[in-house]
């Protein structure tokens, strides 16, 4: 008991010298500290600079010391100004450049220079009931303003299409450390090799050239003091013809076959996209001949002045790509009326197979319905035959009287046949011996037997 007791009493004091000793710790590291706005700090050549420093003493201060070092790898570190309390001491090589101003341990740069690049170490002494001291590096860069970019072309008159190269350079007069950054229609070309562009720094240089490539095309260059954006332009790509059709004068487009009312007429135009602007011509194709009609995009077209069916043919050339393209359309006469006829008739046609095809499938189901109906009707019919009453006519021996007669299967009915006038038919006659097997003769009358069956007994006949 008094071991464990022992054992406690030991934790505990050496518990509360880890308090004294992380207190005396923490109130060393807490005596003197300094801060500083930026590990980095971004000049502008010719302009002053102030590397701003604070710190702060929670002791009574004796003697304070600020020293002031410049660094410029890999030379070693230079002395620049230090102060003693109040008293001010430069280097003096530098008496005119620096300014310190104790307490205050901020120092000003009077005006930069791109020597003055480098690493600047700050040192702060502090003599009271104790000294401390603490150090800080910052590092300055001196950078230039950048002024506006200029981009330049080559060529500067244009090229064609899928033959020619372009070069784009971005030109900055001053400015230090320049990043560029190539835009085009307002949105930055992200990758270095975007096709047929690839860049590099300052050029751009698209090869070959493609329809894709026009727009407009700028220039932003940044540092770290400053950003500027060239003005946007333009280059001259010269492509096409492509995309040619054939269109009316209400701009609606012409597929291969166009109909004209007989006594109208209409005006066609050829229209197609390239750079520059193409020259057009209209061609007449007949009896395996070609004339040329007319130059320009439009042709007037009267049905009194074609035959029934005339083929056209639209051309569009560019001279600068040296290429052109095509296009036939072929023009039916027809009475005045029939057209409007043709065309509902060319836009009814799948709506008409649609409705045929319904038809069809309906006429199908409605003769699959009948059939099925009749097939079933006519099975109830030959059940019914098989359940309905059977009449056996049986000729039986007797006397000449009628009557029922209950049998064990049934009900039979003996009724007399006569023939005309009251005799009974057949007639009667005289049975032989060897008819019946009697020496005697025997006068008999024929009747006719029915059978009554009852429903239920001959239902059971029937399904056996």
């Amino acid at each position: 008991m008094a071991f464990t007791q022992n054992k406690l009493l030991f934790n505990t004091m050496l518990c509360g010298l880890q308090i004294y000793v992380l207190y005396l710790l923490l109130g060393n590291s807490s005596a003197l500290k300094m801060t500083i706005p930026s590990y980095t700090v971004n000049g502008i050549e010719g302009q002053p600079l102030r590397l701003d420093i604070a710190y702060n003493v929670n002791f009574a201060i004796s003697e304070l010391q600020i020293i002031w070092l410049f660094e410029k790898p890999p030379t070693n570190p230079k002395y620049l100004i230090s102060s003693a309390n109040q008293s001010v001491v430069p280097d003096i090589e530098y008496r005119h450049k620096f300014t310190l101003s104790p307490p205050n341990a901020s120092l000003l740069i009077n005006s930069l220079h791109r020597s003055d690049e480098g690493n600047y170490i700050v040192k702060i002494n502090i003599d009271g009931n104790e000294t401390k001291s603490v150090s800080e590096k910052i590092q300055v860069t001196v950078d230039v303003p950048l002024t506006k970019p200029v981009i330049y072309m080559e060529p500067s008159f244009g090229v064609v299409e899928k033959k020619g190269n372009i070069t784009l350079k971005c030109r900055v007069e001053e400015g230090t450390r320049i990043v560029y950054q190539w835009m085009k229609n307002e949105n930055p070309i992200e990758d270095s090799n975007n096709g047929s562009m690839t860049i590099n720094k300052d050029t751009l240089s698209i090869a070959p050239v493609f329809r894709e490539a026009i727009g407009n095309y700028s220039c932003l260059v940044t540092n770290p003091i400053s950003a500027m954006r060239s003005d946007m332009i333009t280059p001259t790509i010269y492509y096409g013809p492509y995309e040619l059709t054939i269109n009316t004068a209400k701009g609606q487009k012409v597929g291969k076959v166009f109909t004209l009312d007989k006594g109208d007429a209409v005006q066609l135009y050829c229209s197609a996209d390239s750079n520059p602007p193409n020259i057009y011509s209209w061609i007449l194709k007949a009896n395996n001949s070609i004339y040329s009609v007319q130059y320009g995009r439009f042709l007037e077209i009267a049905s009194e002045k074609v035959t029934q069916k005339t083929e056209y043919i639209c051309t569009a050339y560019n001279n600068m790509t040296e290429t052109h393209v095509e296009t036939h359309i072929l023009v039916i006469v027809i009475p005045k009326g029939l057209d409007q006829l043709a065309q509902k008739g060319k836009y009814l046609s799948p709506l008409a197979i649609i409705t045929g095809i319904s038809l069809f499938l309906i006429v199908s189901i409605c003769i699959f319905a009948l059939w099925k109906r009749f097939r079933l009707y006519k099975g109830k019919q030959q059940k019914s035959n098989r359940k309905a009453p059977r009449t056996k006519a049986r000729y039986r021996k007797g006397q000449n009287k009628s009557g029922h007669e209950n049998t064990g299967e049934g009900v039979y009915e003996f009724i007399e046949c006569a023939g005309s006038a009251g005799t009974p038919w057949p007639p009667r006659r005289r049975v032989t011996d060897s008819d019946v097997g009697q020496s005697q003769s025997v006068n008999v009358t024929v009747y006719d037997v029915v059978q009554h069956v009852p429903e239920q007994n001959q239902e059971q006949q029937d399904d056996a």
